[in-house]
């Protein structure tokens, strides 16, 4: 008799990489554009995703486009707690035990009345859905590698002197091909000296090189994406030898035109060769699928069995910056999962 294979929403784990906005309810962006007067895009009211693929410049400009739009509809503080709640009961829904969301605070500042005070909100808003949820829940903070140098300096002082009300990380996103990481090293050193986690993006839209340049320049402690580092065999030994986690997003990569199909993404290139990942949902309200999803994909796509699962999900846990207590927690429930018969 075959066995019925586990609930991977069962499964526990942590969710390394979902963004701010991205992490939306499509139904939720509808209410709030309703409720502000705002014309969205055709492509954010349908019932399906949209289809974007971000491989070339005209691409991305539509992908930021539409991401635009709908944080264009996030404008007061209760918007701003919305979002938060609703995305921490979304990841508790798929087993998330842990999640670090990751925003740019500058890019909501003139709705709420500036940086500091826009950065308050949405420490106020992850404080107050950690809480009443019970999901342990942490800010990365993230700078735009499209916007000047200096900025991310002042974004990485901030986020220094924000530690203490939840700030775990430091990163750098938005188009790789643009702005070099080694522009940003003195945003990154910041960070690290005030005892943030790097974590910047790279080896998504541009190869092993990206990856590299995010080691040497920024020290990174872990890949937003990574999975272009599958292209290179040293640079993969590399990632293994020095544990930094890589938080691969399989759905993202193909919506966005990284791999042309989920059975391309490098997951065990990058699984055999010993380099932690920490599956990720990145965007769901663009790419429609959230968290769990990622490790159905690992799943039939990949064949990944219960055990392996079990190991990505352990993965994730040891590459969040979760206390102790919160890790052995989870790392504890996954034996628990895998214990448990299908």
């Amino acid at each position: 008799m075959e066995r019925v294979p586990r609930d991977v929403r069962q499964l526990p784990k942590a969710h390394l990489h979902l963004h701010f906005t991205g992490s939306m309810r499509p139904t939720t962006l509808l209410e709030l554009a309703d409720k502000y007067g705002v014309r969205l895009p055709d492509a954010l009211t349908g019932a399906e995703p949209p289809k974007l693929r971000a491989t070339d410049e005209r691409g991305w400009f539509r992908f930021q486009r539409l991401y635009d739009a709908a944080r264009s509809c996030l404008r007061e503080p209760e918007d701003i707690q919305r979002l938060v709640r609703e995305a921490a009961l979304e990841d508790l829904a798929d087993g998330s035990g842990w999640l670090e969301i990751q925003v740019d605070p500058t890019s909501y500042a003139p709705r709420l009345g500036g940086l500091i005070p826009a950065l308050e909100v949405i420490l106020d808003a992850v404080e107050t859905a950690s809480r009443d949820t019970g999901l342990g829940m942490r800010l990365l903070v993230a700078a735009n590698r499209m916007k000047h140098p200096l900025d991310a300096r002042t974004l990485a002082r901030l986020a220094v002197r924000y530690a203490d009300r939840g700030i775990v990380g430091f990163g750098l996103s938005n188009d790789e091909r643009r702005g070099m990481a080694r522009d940003f090293d003195r945003a990154f050193a910041i960070a690290r000296d005030g005892g943030l986690l790097a974590a910047p993006h790279g080896g998504e839209l541009t190869g092993p090189a990206s990856v590299r340049d995010c080691l040497d320049d920024l020290d990174a402690a872990r890949i937003g994406h990574g999975v272009r580092a599958a292209e290179d065999p040293r640079l993969l030994r590399r990632l293994a030898e020095r544990g930094v986690t890589c938080e691969v997003c399989p759905a993202s990569n193909v919506a966005l035109g990284v791999y042309e199909k989920p059975e391309d993404v490098p997951l065990r290139t990058l699984f055999e060769a010993g380099v932690p990942m920490a599956l990720g949902a990145d965007d769901p309200l663009l790419f429609g699928s959230r968290l769990a999803a990622q490790y159905e994909i690992a799943r039939q796509y990949h064949d990944f069995d219960d055990t392996e699962l079990a190991e990505l999900a352990r993965q994730s846990v040891r590459g969040s910056a979760a206390p102790q207590d919160v890790k052995a927690k989870l790392l504890s429930g996954v034996d628990d999962w895998l214990a448990d018969p299908a």
